[in-house]
C-alpha cells in the first residue's frame, strides 16, 4: 500500500518531535507506546491530559486534550448542544463527547502526507490551541453539567468579555 511506503520514508517518528519539545519545555510527559505520548499541562481552570497520537494509516498526528468532566446521562444532551455551539466558534479543532470514556475532549489532527515531519512550532501551536479552547469553554461545560444551565445560557455567561481594569 502507498501509505505503508510513505511511513518507511520518514527520517524519524513524528512523535519524536513532540517528545523533544516536551523535554525542552519541562512538560510532564510519558511515551506510553511507540505511537502515543501523553502530556500533562496545568491550566487556569483545570489540569489537562493531552495525548499526541500518530495515525500512520492516515499520516496524521492527532492531538486530544481532555479535562476531568464526565457529564451524567441526564445532562449529556445539553452538553452535546454546548459542544455544537462551541464548535461553531472554533476555526481549528473541535470538541467531542468521547462516548467510550464519557469525557469531553478537544481534538485536532495535523496532516503529514507524503512523509512530512511535524515541526516543533506546529506541535507547540497545536498544544497551545487545544489548551486555549479548553480554557475558553471550561466554565461553560461546568455551568451545563454542575449548575444545570442550558447550553445557550452557559455560552453567554462564559463568553462575557471584560473591558478595562478594576
Amino acid at each position: 500500500m502507498m501509505h505503508t511506503q510513505l511511513a518507511e520514508d520518514r527520517s524519524e517518528h513524528p512523535l519524536d518531535v513532540v517528545e523533544r519539545l516536551a523535554a525542552i519545555n519541562a512538560w510532564s510527559f510519558e511515551r506510553e507506546a511507540e505511537d502515543e505520548i501523553a502530556v500533562t499541562a496545568a491550566g487556569g481552570w483545570s489540569d489537562y491530559n493531552i495525548a499526541f497520537t500518530w495515525l500512520p494509516e492516515m499520516e496524521t498526528l492527532h492531538i486530544g486534550c481532555a479535562f476531568d468532566l464526565r457529564p451524567p446521562p441526564r445532562r449529556r444532551a445539553e452538553v452535546l448542544e454546548l459542544i455544537a455551539s462551541a464548535n461553531e466558534q472554533l476555526w481549528v479543532g473541535h470538541f467531542d463527547l468521547w462516548s467510550s470514556e464519557g469525557v469531553v475532549m478537544y481534538r485536532h489532527g495535523i496532516l503529514l502526507a507524503g512523509g512530512a515531519l511535524p515541526t516543533s512550532a506546529q506541535c507547540e501551536a497545536a498544544l497551545s490551541n487545544a489548551l486555549a479552547a479548553c480554557e475558553r469553554y471550561y466554565q461553560a461545560f461546568q455551568f451545563v453539567v454542575w449548575a444545570g444551565k442550558s447550553a445557550r445560557e452557559a455560552i453567554e455567561a462564559s463568553m462575557l468579555e471584560t473591558l478595562g481594569e478594576a
